[in-house]
């Protein structure tokens, strides 16, 4: 799948970047962060530089990053580079601190945290071998969930059967370890809530990855006490399905997300998403809720108890199943 902008120069700076017409480049203005942002849906290793989209992040007062990892297709970059990412991070946070390309400059990078699983995608290639790999991935204290895991039938790039085995397997593998599961759902919602009201719910949490669901499909998981996250499509200007889910979702299972280097949200559609990119989701999502003026302070309590959610979810202790190592 081609990637939005991936041909697009890298900025190092903490500024927005959007090409116009005549093929020059602006700076959009970002809308300002008064809390801490996490975006529970990323994945890092797929972006032109990580560690530089991770110091924009920072600079955005972009705390918290879930980062995927297939366990099929994705190899070991992320869980070999990630702490030198970071570092690396550090630097370029640095320089852009020095420039002051953006409105609260800070030299810091997001805390990142993992989740692995197998893709809907590629569910043919899950056997035994496989989940021994998943299983010894989710040993690394770094780990905070499974996925994204679940049913594609839009692509149907698996077999639909090997697609409920390898989820159901997943589901499994997640409870014995104690640990939240992310859902990759698109056109199969009715078959992977059967498959989770047999297997029952991972008492650790769901996550709803979200793509264009609207508020009757969505009731049902919020009702299994279900985490749904928001990203980029909520401020697509067509989307007004998306907006109406997420105003009747309550705050305490919200979430934001971006999926970069996809979904890139409005204004920047077009241009290679990254973590960063999850403020304008963020902004969005406020004004949808209500909360619009930047001196509202309901709207930085409900963003704030987003990132909370984030770290409620996706930023816990090791499990006793992953410090004993059975």
């Amino acid at each position: 799948m081609a990637r939005p902008g991936e041909d697009d120069p890298l900025f190092r700076d903490a500024a927005f970047h959007r090409r116009r017409r005549n093929g020059a480049w602006e700076v959009v203005e970002a809308p300002v962060m008064a809390a801490a942002i996490a975006d529970s849906h990323a994945h890092l290793q797929l972006l032109a530089d990580p560690a530089l989209s991770l110091a924009r992040a920072g600079m955005h007062n972009v705390e918290f990053v879930e980062t995927i990892v297939d366990i099929w297709e994705d190899g070991d970059e992320t869980f070999d580079g990630l702490q030198a990412w970071q570092v690396e991070a550090i630097q370029h946070a640095l320089g852009m601190e020095q420039r002051a390309m953006c409105s609260a400059p800070r030299p810091s990078v997001p805390r990142v945290r993992i989740a692995t699983g197998c893709h809907p995608h590629n569910a043919k290639h899950y056997d035994d071998a496989l989940e021994q790999r998943l299983r010894e991935r989710l040993r690394d204290p770094r780990v905070s969930a499974v996925g994204e895991i679940g049913l594609d039938y839009h692509y149907d790039l698996s077999p639909r059967d090997a697609q409920l085995e390898a989820f159901r397997r997943q589901v499994r593998v997640a409870k014995e370890a104690g640990l939240p599961v992310i859902l990759h759902l698109r056109e199969a919602h009715d078959d992977a809530y059967a498959l989770l009201r047999e297997e029952g719910f991972p008492e650790a949490g769901t996550l709803v990855h979200c793509f264009n669901l609207d508020a009757a499909e969505l009731a049902r998981w919020v009702d299994a006490d279900c985490y749904i996250a928001f990203g980029g499509a909520l401020t697509f200007k067509k989307a007004d399905e998306v907006r109406e889910a997420a105003r009747l979702v309550p705050a305490d299972r919200l979430l934001l997300e971006t999926d970069a280097p996809y979904m890139t949200p409005e204004p920047l559609r077009g241009t290679a998403c990254g973590p960063e990119h999850v403020v304008f989701t963020a902004a969005r999502l406020a004004d949808v809720r209500g909360a619009a003026g930047e001196d509202d302070p309901a709207r930085w309590e409900l963003l704030a108890q987003t990132y909370r959610n984030a770290l409620a979810l996706l930023d816990r202790a090791p499990t006793p199943w992953q410090e004993g190592g059975r």
